[in-house]
């Protein structure tokens, strides 16, 4: 390890130094990650992404926090595990870092059993490939990160925050789902998906909007390349429309969403469509790419939309859809005070946005034009009976704010 580095274990950190938090936060084939030095609260240092990992020349790019200056280079990246290398190798050569308190890595599934952010143990790790198949789309690289940052620093805690846990007390008649009921006990149930998200958000409505909002009646959209909704009441979720795994609800970037069961059944017969070609179809080749046959980024089909009858389509469903789940949850939640919207398409896709909304003043939303073309905080008009908002998500500073807390809290230290 480069003199340049301490690498220190929360439990022998000393008390009144500088700590940092790593956060790691792995998609199907990119990484994000943020260094924040840790406080109340934490601020960020820099951040940056690792794009086309198993391809050749993997890309990263980081980007000082401070500066704003981005830095652009090239790996070998076969895996997510082999970023682990070139990222601390990085991270020990340019920001030496002083003190690192701990890694935090979203972990997309949790299962029945954590509701909590967890450190790392041998116990965890063996839940989380028990959890594999689940979600085979994510956890086993993630748990690959994990092991690759283990064998690098041994000593090192890592902390597991799980998309999972923001929904693990929704009531059970939206956690059932309808089929024998043997399986509910083999763990077979709505679970729901960007909790990091959705848990940041909550804080976030809470800081700006003040409690009573923040304790309201509140949908949140999180519309990006993956999609969903929360029902959330009191600050607790009592709905949201991912389901066992990430692919069920709106329809996504290339994800289905909600689909006819009846389909496996007939594409096996009539086109003998294995379940593996029908998984793989639904997560990689549907939603926005499968309905337009173009591409599964919504600024590509918003700028065909008038050219091309296939971008209009699949924009059109994909909003109407959402509107379908507004009025759900609204019925869900008896009634409705606060929508908010985020993700890469709810923070930057006004037409979008006004899309959704159209048409549901009987519920009480009522879009601003000029505010949402500016994508301003509040995009409601003044008066109108719902608060629709436009809040950025920030997964990563949830996640750091998750180890801190719980690696501080377990050894009674305070930086």
């Amino acid at each position: 390890m480069p003199h340049n580095v301490t690498v220190t274990p929360a439990a022998h950190a000393d008390p009144g130094a500088d700590f940092f938090v790593l956060t790691i936060n792995a998609g199907s084939s990119s990484i994000k990650f943020a260094l924040f030095r840790v406080g109340r609260p934490p601020a960020r240092v820099l951040s940056g992404k690792i794009e086309r990992i198993g391809l050749p020349e993997s890309r990263v790019t980081v980007t000082d926090a401070a500066s704003g200056q981005t830095e652009h280079r090239t790996i070998e990246a076969s895996d997510h595990a082999a970023c682990v290398g070139p990222l601390m190798d990085w991270l020990e050569q340019k920001v030496r870092v002083a003190k690192l308190l701990g890694v935090g890595h979203r972990v997309v599934h949790g299962g029945m059993r954590y509701s909590q952010p967890q450190q790392v143990t041998a116990a965890v790790l063996a839940e989380l490939r028990r959890l594999s198949p689940y979600d085979p789309e994510h956890l086993p690289a993630e748990i690959g990160l994990i092991e690759a940052v283990t064998r690098r620093y041994p000593d090192l805690a890592q902390v597991a925050c799980f998309d999972t846990a923001f929904h693990r007390d929704m009531p059970k008649v939206a956690r059932l789902l309808p089929i024998p009921r043997r399986y509910a006990e083999m763990g077979i149930q709505r679970y729901g998906f960007h909790g990091l998200s959705y848990a940041f958000l909550m804080k976030e409505l809470a800081r700006i909007g003040g409690s009573d909002e923040a304790n309201g009646r509140v949908i949140l959209a999180h519309l990006g390349n993956g999609a969903s909704m929360a029902a959330v009441r009191s600050g607790k979720s009592v709905d949201t429309t991912m389901s066992f795994t990430p692919a069920a609800g709106l329809p996504m970037s290339t994800r289905s969403g909600d689909l006819d069961p009846g389909l496996v059944s007939y594409l096996a017969r009539t086109e003998r469509m294995s379940v593996v070609q029908f998984h793989e179809m639904v997560n990689a080749r549907s939603g926005l790419l499968g309905v337009s046959d173009i591409s599964s980024d919504m600024r590509d089909l918003l700028a065909r939309e008038s050219s091309d009858v296939r971008a209009a389509e699949a924009i059109a469903l994909f909003c109407y859809q959402a509107k379908k789940w507004i009025g759900a949850f609204a019925a869900a939640l008896g009634g409705l005070d606060t929508v908010v919207f985020t993700g890469g398409i709810g923070e930057n896709a006004p037409n979008v946005r006004a899309r959704i909304c159209e048409g549901l003043g009987f519920l009480g939303i009522e879009l601003d034009g000029a505010p949402n073309a500016a994508g301003e905080p509040i995009i409601s008009k003044d008066g109108s009976k719902v608060r629709v908002r436009v809040i950025r998500t920030d997964e990563e500073v949830e996640i750091a704010k998750s180890v801190y807390e719980l690696l501080v809290a377990s050894v009674g230290m305070v930086p």
